[in-house]
């Protein structure tokens, strides 16, 4: 590390490096195409998280040029402060390299390569999108300090002396709360991201407000701190020039991946995630020398795989999938190659070396194989069935743009995309309210005919079995894995009843047991309707809370008329629209390491009915009537 340090430090880094191709534009009008969703923080892709990773972004690639170990992040009431001790911004483009647009080191491949991106546009949108904007580089002695507001230059300190002082760079902002409406940093989504820079950086120490964050173990560290199943075999970890693998396989069914191109988690894949799901399947299958098949090798896989690449080109401007398949991470072969050409090798070495592992690991496969062979007939005739409702399935009702549709030019269609949902909701009268409400351009709505099965403890045959679920798993299209998932939100709206809260348990259980990468990947919420409504003859409040009820009833005076929902059927289209359209509220379901999936299932799906009657009984709260 220390040579690869030593080396890096000679590449000169100077005003010369920075490039100017254009003018900025449009990024305040058309935030979108530079940092997808705005947001107000609920959401760990909302925008506000985007601008702390594009500063961050530049932090990590000076440390993987081989300067500065140490990046201080501090973020309180919306402010956030980035410092670095990489080799700072050359003073005399210090203003161009935060403001033009296209202005940067990175088009410039001898001072960076295999970088995250963008000198050239992130920075200059967080610039652009913030009620303020300070930058101060440190360089050789000498510092230059420039605030902005909104993207325009107020101050400008030129360059003066500053001996006492490490080089590298420091960024302050206060996202606009003009554009991100109320917004709150959530500590836990920040907190993740910089455990994900951490895993890929070993060496590095991030330091958030007080906490050190770094890694010793690189992916075997992020496996587990994420894995929610016990692994069957010890992580196999393999690392090489420009690319790092871990992976195990556990009980659970499906597939799950963390992919990372120059340090940047590409949550929707790409071209290094196929290439390695490929590759990984095929060197098992060859090293066993026995006719497998790939679903059941990859049958419960946990892996993480991170590559560097130069100049990697990416299908949207938030860089969530890897595109090309061409880039040269090393020695001009492309990515499918590289991976397959590292995999061959290594990986049929650590099997060769490690008998222990590779028995366990056929075992594993021989199982999965054994589970499907036993369900082939019925899952042949589901697909059969699925397939013929596919046009006329009469639980859906679908929508125009889906998330698996390719990504374009056009920013409006891109955000369609982006926002495609599936409502799952129970019986004709809440389907109907929010069909005849919804946006058919990216909403789509999924009718449930009373309670789902329970599918605690049941293998994967009932999928197939049972038409509601595989209808839903067709509808979805997930039945090989989330890379095409059709609905970017899949979305469970149920009464907020007890009946409505046993389907919503149902149905997460039948994610957690079958799709559970669904869940970790941040696709599945719960949607929030409102209990009353709460009105007089000059205006009308809807209200999610009892806290929210008193206040309203504060407003509108003496004898308002409230009325209590218990359904979704009870609530008019006319209304509906509101509460799915741009103020819907969802909470979105989420999945840990801590949370113990299997423990869960077990105490509130399982056979433990006594048990859970008590605890139900302890924890028992009575709500009273309006």
């Amino acid at each position: 590390m220390e040579e690869f340090v030593n080396e890096m430090q000679q590449v000169d880094y100077g005003d010369s490096n920075i490039i100017t191709l254009e003018g900025l534009e449009h990024v305040r009008r058309r935030p979108g195409m530079y940092i997808g969703k705005l947001g107000d923080g609920t959401h760990a892709d909302d925008g506000i998280y985007v601008l702390l990773k594009e500063v961050l972004d530049n932090c990590i690639d000076e440390y993987r040029m081989g300067a500065g170990k140490n990046v201080e992040v501090r973020v309180k009431d919306g402010h956030v402060e980035v410092r670095d001790y990489g080799r700072g911004i050359p003073l005399g483009k210090m203003i161009d390299a935060v403001s033009i647009m296209n202005t940067g080191g990175k088009y410039d491949s001898k001072a960076f390569k295999k970088s995250v991106g963008l000198n050239g546009v992130g920075t200059k949108a967080v610039n652009a999108l913030s009620s303020t904007f300070i930058v101060q580089s440190y360089r050789d002695g000498q510092t230059r300090r420039a605030e902005f507001v909104q993207g325009k230059l107020v101050t400008d300190s030129d360059v003066f002396d500053e001996s006492g002082s490490e080089r590298g760079t420091y960024v302050y902002f206060v996202p606009d709360n003009t554009l991100f409406n109320d917004y709150v940093y959530k500590e836990e989504f920040i907190e993740t991201m910089l455990r994900n820079y951490a895993y890929l950086n070993t060496g590095l120490t991030i330091n958030f407000n007080g906490k050190k964050i770094l890694s010793k173990n690189g992916l075997t560290d992020l496996l587990n701190e994420n894995i929610t199943a016990q692994p069957l075999y010890p992580i196999i970890h393999l690392k090489g020039e420009d690319i790092e693998i871990a992976f195990t396989h556990s009980d659970q069914y499906g597939e799950e991946y963390y992919s990372f191109v120059n340090g940047q988690h590409t949550t929707q894949g790409g071209t290094h995630q196929s290439a390695f799901r490929e590759a990984v399947a095929r060197t098992i299958k060859e090293f066993y020398a026995k006719n497998m098949e790939v679903t059941d090798i990859r049958n419960g896989i946990i892996a993480a795989v991170a590559i560097s690449v130069e100049e990697p080109v990416f299908e949207s401007q938030t860089k969530t999938k890897l595109g090309s398949r061409d880039m040269s991470p090393s020695g001009g072969i492309s990515v499918n190659k590289f991976i397959s050409d590292f995999l061959k090798k290594e990986l049929d070495n650590f099997l060769h070396r490690n008998s222990d592992t590779s028995a366990i690991l056929l075992q594993k496969i021989q199982d999965s194989e054994k589970e499907r062979k036993a369900i082939a007939g019925v899952t042949k005739l589901a697909r059969e069935r699925a397939k013929k409702v596919n046009l006329h399935n009469k639980k859906l009702r679908d929508c125009r743009v889906h998330f698996n549709d390719s990504l374009s030019k056009d920013e409006n269609k891109n955000a369609a995309i982006e926002n495609s949902s599936l409502f799952i909701t129970e019986g004709d009268s809440a389907s109907g309210s929010i069909t005849k409400s919804r946006d058919v351009n990216t909403q789509a709505v999924f009718s449930l005919r009373g309670k789902p099965l329970n599918s605690y403890g049941l293998t994967k045959k009932i999928v197939y079995e049972n038409e509601e679920f595989n209808l839903l798993q067709a509808a979805l299209n997930i039945e090989d894995g989330v890379e095409n998932l059709r609905y970017n939100k899949v979305i469970v709206a149920t009464d907020a009843d007890v009946d409505g809260m046993h389907i919503r348990l149902l149905l997460i259980t039948f994610f957690l047991q079958f799709f559970p990468d669904l869940i970790k990947k941040g696709h599945v919420y719960i949607l929030q309707t409102p209990l009353f409504r709460v009105r007089n003859k000059k205006e009308t409040f809807y209200c999610y809370s009892e806290d929210e009820r008193l206040a309203a009833m504060s407003k509108v005076g003496a004898n308002p008329e409230i009325t209590r929902f218990k359904g979704l059927g009870e609530i008019s289209p006319d209304e509906f629209k509101h509460f799915i359209g741009k103020d819907i509220r969802l909470d979105q379901v989420t999945l840990k390491k801590e949370d113990a999936v299997q423990d869960l299932l077990s105490f509130y799906m399982g056979k433990n009915t006594s048990e859970r009657q008590n605890f139900i009984i302890d924890n028992l709260v009575v709500e009273e009537d309006v």
